[in-house]
């Protein structure tokens, strides 16, 4: 039997259907995965780095708020509460039998004395947690002081206290530890075409700096309004219920220079009506609010100061080598010259809180006006920050230097002057000088924090030399809580009578009149400060090579899928950078494990 021919026509068409019906299958594909006609590489490429460095900004603004806000709270609350357990009233009908004074002796001891021990475990505590999360666990730490004053008793005050203690250098260095991570990871998403960005390697010396510079201001900026945020609870709560000056200083007879302690004569009564305690709650749930943002705005909008990649190496170098480097990093020449500016800093911000406000400002205005006198501080401070980026322009030097003319002027000037107690009219010089001292205590941390960036570039060393920084800071500030009771200044005629005093009159002016004095101490130690930075830059103006210790190999095993690749390593010391690191950052010392730079040059800021 024949087939009909319709049939092998058929058949002829179903094959060709199905050979254009591929060919059609294979065009879609190619359409759906291959590139896209209007599809720009290099632009889509610019838009993600733009995105990069849009994160960037989020992240320094976010570290800058939530920084302010913890402090601002935390000193807040603290003068909040130390003025109301001042009053004996308060403390007879609220709190009669747990001796008030006695716990807040020793929430300030807590606070105070505990950083002295800060060197032996903030640089563990910032590898271990990473930079992040140091900040994060840090301002929850605060947090937890804020909600221990809901019930004020020992076992609640005195604990939060030495936790506020153990945190604070680790807050403030990791702080200043992300600020410069973020200038220098700006700098790799401004350059990501360069080479040494592209196989992470490190970026030329000072090519971070501009960047250093502007998010450093930008931080201290927004940092000093902490003391303004600070006066909110005696601004809108704590000041309707004081007494006026005319009932607070009856009793003070002497102010300024002529003063010995703290506002001595001050009356024991500040408080003209009791506050409600259910008032005194909501002051404390609005803080804690606060408290709490800040902590949401570090673990959400604060993004990782390093790569997962980069926390790992950090961390492999051995908790031991983690322990002994921040001891290691104080040969350099360069941190033990700014030793006494990094303690200056710290008597100078608490004798505004402390001795100037109280002996100037509260003897001469009266106590209702020491949030106007702080707040002046603060946006003095938060504005003059900003003169900070003249170092974009002019010598890095600028800033200290004019920061350390300004609060000499200002202190020969206390030096020289005591208020009259209860004397209105001197009002506009002391908030003059208010204003004053935080152009220079601006220029004072800015300039510091900029310096440190400058000059340490590596991402290995820079919570090293934050921590001792903030150490050294936290020393001073224990010295300024040890000298409460000292006089203002040292009186002319102790000095003269020290040739020719007999022992028995020399420990008798040592006690009361001699070099402890607050002022003179102040003052002597700018001089130092001063004096020991020039000659720093005046050392490595001349080349003198400093001495920087090596920063160990990572000890992880070289498996996983880390290291799949041997050339994407960005382990430091790897093949792509290993030899720069041995050779630029080895410490000076050549015949104990250490060597020479062979490249100073390359090394001076």
């Amino acid at each position: 039997m024949e087939k009909d021919p319709s049939c092998y026509q058929d058949a002829a068409k179903v094959v060709a259907g199905d050979g254009l019906g591929a060919e059609g299958t294979e065009a879609q594909l190619d359409d759906f995965v291959g590139a896209h006609p209007d599809y720009n590489e290099e632009e889509e490429e610019q838009k993600y780095f733009r995105r990069k460095r849009l994160g960037v900004v989020k992240n320094v603004v976010a570290a800058s708020l939530a920084g302010t806000l913890t402090y601002g709270v935390y000193l807040g609350l603290l003068q909040m509460q130390l003025i109301l357990h001042y009053d004996e009233t308060y403390r007879e009908v609220k709190y009669s039998n747990i001796q008030l004074e006695d716990i807040d002796r020793k929430v300030l001891m807590g606070i105070n004395v505990t950083p002295v021990a800060a060197l032996l475990y903030t640089p563990v505590l910032i590898r271990f947690f990473g930079t992040k999360w140091a900040m994060f666990l840090a301002v929850g730490i605060y947090a937890l002081f804020v909600s221990s004053n809901y019930w004020e008793r020992y076992y609640t005050l005195v604990p939060s206290a030495v936790a506020i203690g153990v945190a604070i250098v680790p807050l403030w260095a990791s702080m200043g530890n992300y600020i410069t991570r973020m200038a220098q990871k700006y700098y790799e998403y401004v350059n990501y075409k360069e080479e040494h960005v592209q196989e992470q390697q490190r970026a030329p010396r000072g090519a971070c700096n501009a960047y250093v510079v502007v998010f450093q201001t930008v931080f201290y900026v927004c940092f000093h309004l902490s003391f303004v945020c600070a006066q909110m609870p005696m601004l809108f709560f704590l000041n309707n219920y004081l007494y006026q000056l005319n009932h607070t200083l009856y009793g003070v007879k002497h102010c300024g220079t002529l003063s010995h302690g703290t506002l001595p004569g001050f009356n024991k009564t500040v408080l003209q009506s009791l506050p409600r305690s259910v008032n005194l709650i909501i002051v404390e749930s609005a803080l804690m609010a606060a408290a709490f943002v800040a902590m949401l705005v570090v673990l959400v909008l604060c993004g990782s100061a390093y790569r997962p990649t980069e926390e790992i190496d950090l961390r492999s170098i051995g908790w031991g080598n983690i322990f002994q480097l921040p001891f290691k990093h104080m040969r350099d020449y360069r941190l033990r010259h700014l030793f006494p500016f990094f303690i200056y800093s710290g008597f100078e911000v608490l004798f505004v809180c402390t001795g100037f406000s109280l002996n100037y400002g509260v003897c001469a205005l009266g106590l209702e006006k020491l949030a106007y006198l702080l707040m002046a501080y603060g946006f003095s401070a938060s504005a003059c920050s900003s003169l900070a980026l003249c170092t974009l322009r002019l010598r890095r030097q600028i800033p200290l230097l004019a920061g350390a003319l300004v609060h000499a002027a200002l202190l020969v000037t206390l030096f020289c002057w005591a208020p009259e107690p209860r004397h209105l009219v001197q009002a506009p010089l002391l908030y003059a000088i208010a204003v004053l001292w935080g152009t220079g205590s601006a220029l004072n941390k800015t300039g510091i924090s900029i310096l440190l960036g400058m000059l340490y570039e590596d991402k290995e060393r820079q919570d090293f030399v934050f921590t001792i920084y903030h150490w050294w800071q936290a020393l001073a500030i224990f010295t300024v809580y040890l000298w409460s009771g000292l006089p203002m200044k040292v009186s002319v005629a102790g000095w003269a009578a020290i040739p020719a005093a007999s022992p028995s009159c020399l420990r008798h002016l040592r006690g009361h009149h001699l070099p402890q004095a607050k002022l003179s101490i102040m003052l002597l130690s700018l001089a130092v400060a001063v004096g020991a930075y020039i000659w720093m830059e005046h050392k490595l103006a001349q080349h003198v090579a400093y001495r920087l210790p090596r920063i160990p190999r990572p000890r992880h095993k070289m498996r996983g899928y880390r290291y799949l690749e041997e050339d994407d390593s960005d382990e430091t010391g790897s093949e792509g950078d290993g030899g720069r690191d041995d050779n630029d950052e080895h410490p000076a010392e050549a015949t104990r494990g250490d060597e020479l730079p062979r490249d100073d040059v390359d090394q001076l800021g």
